[in-house]
């Protein structure tokens, strides 16, 4: 243990050592950043520029000024050091202009900022006229002006324009290129114009650019830069007053106030949509395409403004926008909010989904067909090009699915005839085809008979290709119906995988012709179709269209035959909708169609709809108030007509299994946790292992609080389990060593117990006076009663309530109970009945007709 405890030791040392040193490297490399840019501002803000002279002697040729320039729009951090050697060994005084320009177009990342710094430092430290250029170009960017150059290209991409070429702008001024800080004032007085709250666009840009800006920026605003003295050391050079500050503060709080307004408006509007959204389906039970892309059009807008808001106020050091939550909206989603509270309902008191995690992992997690089956029998990914090769070169045949599937001795012998037919063939080449030619001409007769043979041939060999496939797809649906589990329905839905071809796809009709007594299997066909649907859309929806078809037709038909099939019908729709394949729509229209004529047939339709998914739309949060309208529409229904009581029967079952009666939740009992540890080592962790543990926590326990309860947890041993009965004798035998009254107190309690129940008489405690009679005769066998107190308790048991005025009461003669209750008393007694009996010589089997009665003596005998 101390061992253990020094490995901790040592090793939470090494972890916090190693923190340590990652902090002061972390320090180390800020310093040296640091000092950089402040050699580099001194540099800058004193620059030693090169006179005309030394310039001359560099390379100021067009070609090499060109490949420069050209150099310059793509500047990034792995090319820096050799383009700034050769922007040292050129002239670019005719040409700064185009260099402005070609670093105003560069596409910068955030990695290539400071390379773009390096470069034009080096820029502003030669010429003169750079600097004021380089700002005029960059502020372009942010005031294009009215010449239309900000009416083309991408928004994304010019909102990425200007979030680079901010942080250019501030990293410069950090540097000492550019000395004037007001240039930042216009940017961010435009930036923060409430004009642009009407544009949304707009809006989310130049929330990104502001938040960005306050973190880099955090001087402006006179915001800490986290107490680090290096930051605090380097920005008292800058100038930039406190007025500046003012205003910098002033208009970004103000924006903030005025785009957290929009998102509370927004929000607002969210939350309306979603009512009424919410009311449509519980009206129509689907939403129109216009009302689902407006609502995920309002609700994407909504997320990215809340994120951008958030940002921005963390980079203010405020605490985030909090929108209020409307506890009786649903969100609609596409199924990951599946868990919100319903609508109209408390979201405490919201039931689970499934009733256990078993019908849970059948009805969702469905098999990954893609990691069993090939690509390629799936329909998702090309064959290769040399098994297309392959396929070209062989007689166009409708079974070539069936070829894929690698069948060993079908397959083989396919090969070995369609290579023989090969063989058969001569090659017409060069002499062979000019004398083929010749034969041919001599005998055509006998060329054509050769060509119906070819032909005949040809035909067989598809015959026989067909008929090996039809076999296979015909085997495996006769495997169907005996597939009655989970993993056996699984591993055929594997297999069809295999079969995967248009024509095999038609095997749908036989998941439709399930026997219409065989209801047993619709789960199962269903978590198949469920399964297949994943990759093959068209399954499902086919047996969907032929399912609602037939549900038409019966439905329309109004006579009174085929209860089974209509029964098997909307049983089969009902499994598929918990898969979540067909749409609660079709559930609701099946069930209108049926409480619109509630006679006969389509009340067993209705009550057996709502057997098999009504508790799942209940209880599912979209679903949930159109379903109780229908139950309750159903129950009115059942009221006013006057069904049979079969049918009466039916509608109340139907409505309790979807809608249990609501009744108040059982209220546990709380004890302490020294109460709460007692009983778990007596009714939970007690067996014959552990049995010299529990003996030994018990021997721990603080005794003078503990006894009490302790004598009553060992009373009810009917609460635990009846085969270790004999373990808590065992444990009282144990403790009888150290605490001799609680063991004397054990036994009075149990003699207690018996006689109460024995003048009781109560059905309700038959369970209780058996435990408690054999927890008797285990404490005779562990030796801690004497013979005598079982010889009392024996006679008792025979004459207690005989021949007084409440026998009938306490002892009635039918009542053979108590009989019972003595042989499993003395069966857990060390000694036999005849033993017993003599050595005590209390009881004369000639004396028990008088004081029992014949059948019980009858029972008493065997």
């Amino acid at each position: 243990m101390d061992h253990h405890e020094d490995e901790c030791r040592v090793g939470g040392e090494s972890q916090s050592k190693q923190d340590v040193e990652e902090t002061i490297a972390r320090l180390e490399e800020i310093k040296k950043s640091m000092e950089e840019k402040v050699s580099l501002r001194h540099s800058n803000l004193n620059p030693e520029r090169p006179d005309a002279g030394f310039l001359r002697t560099l390379d100021s040729s067009i070609k090499r000024n060109t490949a420069v320039i050209k150099k310059l729009k793509q500047i990034n951090e792995e090319q820096r050091e050799g383009l700034m050697d050769e922007l040292r060994s050129v002239n670019l005084s005719k040409f700064v202009s185009e260099a402005v320009t070609a670093i105003c177009d560069a596409k910068l990342k955030t990695s290539d900022i400071q390379a773009a710094v390096q470069i034009c430092s080096l820029l502003h430290q030669r010429y003169k006229d750079f600097s004021p250029s380089l700002v005029q170009g960059l502020l372009k960017i942010f005031f294009p002006g009215k010449t239309g150059e900000d009416l083309d290209g991408d928004k994304n991409s010019k909102a990425m324009k200007k979030r680079s070429t901010l942080k250019l702008l501030v990293e410069l001024y950090f540097v000492g290129v550019i000395e004037d800080g007001s240039i930042f004032i216009n940017i961010i007085k435009d930036l923060t114009s409430l004009e642009h709250l009407k544009d949304r666009d707009s809006t989310q840009t130049n929330l990104t650019l502001l938040a960005s800006f306050a973190r880099q920026g955090r001087l402006f605003l006179g915001l800490p830069h986290s107490g680090q003295e290096i930051y605090e050391e380097f920005f008292k050079s800058l100038n930039v007053t406190s007025d500046q500050k003012k205003i910098f503060r002033k208009a970004l709080l103000t924006y903030y106030d005025a785009v957290a307004e929009l998102l509370q408006s927004e929000h607002t509007s969210l939350r309306q949509m979603e009512h009424e959204n919410a009311k449509i389906l519980n009206a129509k039970g689907e939403l129109t395409d216009e009302n689902a892309v407006a609502y995920e059009k309002l609700r994407k807008s909504y997320d990215h403004l809340y994120r951008n808001v958030s940002s921005l106020a963390e980079a203010l050091d405020m605490q985030p926008p909090v929108m209020p939550e409307d506890s009786h909206t649903t969100r609609l989603t596409s199924g990951e909010d599946a868990s919100l509270p319903a609508a109209g309902k408390d979201s405490s008191v919201l039931e689970a989904l499934w009733d256990d995690e078993d019908t849970r992992a059948f009805y969702e997690c469905l098999p990954d067909l893609r990691a069993f089956v090939p690509a390629v029998l799936l329909g998702e990914a090309e064959p290769k090009v040399s098994e297309q090769s392959a396929k070209t070169q062989e007689p166009p045949t409708e079974s070539a699915p069936g070829l894929e599937l690698g069948q060993p001795n079908d397959a083989s012998e396919v090969a070995e005839e369609s290579g023989a037919v090969q063989e058969g063939k001569p090659i017409e080449k060069g002499k062979d085809k000019e004398e083929k030619d010749k034969e041919k001409a001599k005998d055509p007769e006998k060329e054509k008979v050769k060509e119906k043979d070819m032909d005949r041939k040809g035909e067989n060999e598809k015959d026989k290709l067909k008929g090996v496939e039809g076999t296979n797809l015909d085997a495996l649906l006769q495997r169907l119906p005996s597939c009655v589990s989970r993993d056996l329905i699984d591993q055929l839905t594997v297999e069809f995988c295999y079969l995967n071809s248009k024509a095999n796809r038609k095997a749908c009709e036989a998941l439709f012709n399930v026997p219409r007594t065989s209801l047993e299997l619709l789960p199962y066909y269903s978590r198949m179709v469920a399964t297949l649907s994943t990759c093959m859309k068209d399954v499902s929806s086919m047996l969907l269209q032929m399912l609602e078809e037939e549900f038409n037709f019966l439905i329309n038909k109004k006579d009174q035959m085929n209860i089974e099939t209509k029964i098997r019908n909307i049983r089969f729709i009902g499994e598929l909708c918990k898969f979540r394949l067909a749409p609660p729509a079709l559930v609701f229209s099946c069930l209108k169609a049926c409480l619109d004529d509630f006679t006969h047939h389509n009340i067993d339709v209705a009550c057996n709809l709502l057997e098999t998914c009504g508790r799942f739309l209940y209880r599912s949060p979209e679903t949930t108030v159109r379903m109780a309208n229908m139950l309750e529409i159903l129950m009115r229904l059942k009221n006013v007509k006057n069904l049979d009581p079969r049918l009466s029967t039916l509608v109340e079952n139907a409505y309790y299994l979807c809608k249990p009666p609501e009744r108040s939740a059982r209220v546990s009992k709380v004890r302490p946790p020294l109460y709460q540890y007692i009983r778990r080592l007596l009714f939970s962790d007690l067996d014959k292992s552990s049995i010299e543990h529990v003996l030994r926590q018990l021997r721990k326990l603080p005794w003078i609080e503990c006894e009490a309860y302790l004598l009553k947890c060992f009373m009810k041993v009917h609460k635990g389990k009846y085969g270790q009965i004999h373990l808590l004798a065992s444990l009282t035998a144990g403790l009888s060593h150290y605490h001799d009254e609680f063991a004397v107190a054990v036994v009075d309690e149990v003699l207690e117990e018996i006689r109460l129940g024995l003048e009781l008489n109560d059905y309700g405690m038959q369970q209780r006076r058996i435990a408690h009679m054999r927890f008797l005769g285990e404490l005779y066998n562990y030796e801690h009663v004497d013979s005598s107190v079982i010889f009392e308790t024996l006679y008792l048991v025979l004459v207690f309530g005989h021949e007084i005025p409440e026998q009938d009461e306490l002892d009635p003669p039918e009542d053979c109970f108590a009989s019972e209750w003595l042989l499993l008393y003395l069966k857990h007694v060390d000694t036999t009945l005849t033993e017993v009996l003599q050595r005590g010589n209390l009881i004369d089997f000639d004396t028990l007709p008088e004081i029992y009665s014949q059948q019980r003596c009858t029972t008493l005998g065997h």
